[in-house]
């Protein structure tokens, strides 16, 4: 188990796919928790089955209460408490006392904005249940985490935006159809290659930096999807691909974080309107990386929305359209023209000449292309790190299909593909199918949870592939927002 995993820092070599509890006085304790240093720390209090990794996920512990004592959150994280435990009393239309919780100029009657001592909606949800003053009168006491919250939120200033309005719905705000006009008509216009004849190799400069990436041309045929390995890889059937262009190398943190700060771009706003308007991720809380490295090495644990934004932000700076593969046009890519478990065989004893898994990658991603690339000259389809695709993880339909994507409908499972550092080298086949799971986020102190990072799948990051044809104004719009960002579950 990886301890550390719990503090937001990586400790083992070789963290597990889903975080277990830990255990504290018989009680699992989340990150918000141990940050705020709302759980006494001990040695007695610490029990992680391990008498070397407990005594040092404690001085962990203590190092971060120290030096973090409080993680700081924003007013998405606050505003579901506040909705959930102070709407039915202090709502637009009932404002119990007088006092009305539905705007931050009402609640700063109650609120002292970075003195959460000092702020009386914190005195009173902190007051034992029964005693006077007590919030939520005669009900519950508002849990540990959610109190650490309120309390880091009160401490950070509370922010709250003007606008909004709590009670209200809750909105998805999806990026602007206006805009996806806009970058289909500038696409369309910069498009050159109109047929198989014209593709060839690309190297792309992101415009504004010096951060390049490479795609190669993918021939369009016919294969046969899937494998008799398992029920969930079967029934194997004939698929139609188009032709396109696909990653030589998955992306790395040298291009992703251009996307995640934009003064790493050295993007001015209002220099290009339609690169500003395009939604990107909020600041981490912790280090992405997990100190795996960054320079030449995979993005990892950014969501499937994340990635898709990625592709629409590359969109609009470069003019030529960017998505995600679909689960089908990874396996096409995958196998190369072969039919083997894998692009190099049948054994996977020889993975360790093609892949990075978890018997030679020393607890960690490495570098991206080190090892030799398939056939068509794709390096790390099999392991280093897994890769998202377009599709929702289903169970397959027998019959022969062209260009198929299983569009989401729910928040999980999206199909994932290739295996990668943490798993053995009979997980990297061609045919090897994953579905994506919300404990892949459990490690989020957020609530909401946050739509664009999966803190705990430090093995999960993606490739691009650029169609020779490119699609309506409509259906780029539906490959950039699937519609299912957050949580259902």
């Amino acid at each position: 188990m990886d301890a550390g995993k719990r503090c937001g820092i990586r400790l083992n070599a070789c963290p597990t796919k889903t975080t277990q509890g830990l255990a504290i006085v018989g009680q699992a304790v989340s990150p918000v928790r141990l940050l705020a240093s709302e759980v006494p720390i001990s040695k007695q209090s610490y029990d992680i089955g391990h008498p070397h990794l407990t005594s040092l996920f404690q001085s962990i512990c203590i190092l971060c209460s120290v030096l973090f004592p409080v993680m700081g959150a924003d007013f998405t994280s606050a505003r579901p408490i506040l909705e959930r435990s102070c709407m039915p009393c202090h709502s637009t239309e009932k404002a119990a006392g007088g006092l009305r919780l539905d705007r931050r100029a009402n609640a700063l009657k109650v609120l002292t904005p970075g003195q959460p001592d000092q702020s009386v909606l914190l005195l009173t949800v902190e007051r034992d249940p029964g005693k006077p003053g007590a919030m939520p009168p005669g009900g519950m006491q508002l849990s540990v985490d959610d109190r650490a919250i309120l309390r880091s939120w009160i401490a950070e200033g509370a922010p709250w935006p003007e606008s909004i309005v709590v009670g209200q719905k809750m909105k998805r705000l999806p990026d602007d159809a206006n805009l996806v006009d806009k970058l289909h008509q500038r696409i369309v216009a910069a498009s050159k290659e109109k047929k198989p004849d014209d593709m060839q190799p690309l190297k792309t400069l992101i415009p504004g930096t010096d951060v390049f990436f490479e795609m190669l041309p993918i021939a369009g045929g016919e294969f046969q999807m899937g494998s008799t390995n398992s029920k969930i890889e079967s029934p194997q059937h004939k698929v139609k691909i188009d032709p396109f262009w696909m990653g030589k190398f998955e992306v790395t943190w040298d291009e992703y974080r251009l996307f995640m700060f934009p003064d790493q771009a050295r993007e001015t706003k209002g220099a290009d309107p339609n690169v500003d308007a395009v939604s990107r991720p909020t600041k981490p809380y912790v280090e992405m990386s997990f100190g795996m490295g960054l320079n030449g090495y995979p993005a990892i644990s950014m969501t499937q929305h994340a990635a898709n934004k990625y592709a629409e932000w590359l969109s609009a700076k470069t003019g030529h359209f960017y998505r995600l593969p679909t689960e089908a046009e990874w396996e096409y890519a995958c196998r190369a023209g072969t039919s083997t478990a894998f692009s190099f065989g049948d054994d996977p004893s020889k993975s360790g000449e093609y892949a990075w898994s978890s018997a030679n990658a020393n607890g960690k991603y490495e570098k991206v292309g080190t090892k030799k690339p398939n056939p068509w000259g794709l390096f790390d389809m099999h392991g280093n790190v897994m890769e998202w695709t377009l599709d929702a993880y289903a169970p397959y339909v027998a019959g022969n299909v062209s260009n198929p994507w299983v569009k989401s409908k729910e928040s999980y499972p999206h199909a994932v593909r290739g295996g990668s550092w943490n798993d053995p080298p009979s997980k990297l086949r061609c045919g090897s199918r994953v579905g994506s799971d919300s404990s892949w986020k459990m490690q989020d102190p957020q609530l909401p949870k946050s739509i664009w990072y999966l803190t705990d799948a430090q093995w999960l990051g993606f490739r691009l592939v650029r169609p020779l044809h490119v699609p309506s104004a409509r259906e780029m719009f539906q490959y950039w927002n699937n519609g299912v960002e957050v949580d259902s579950n």
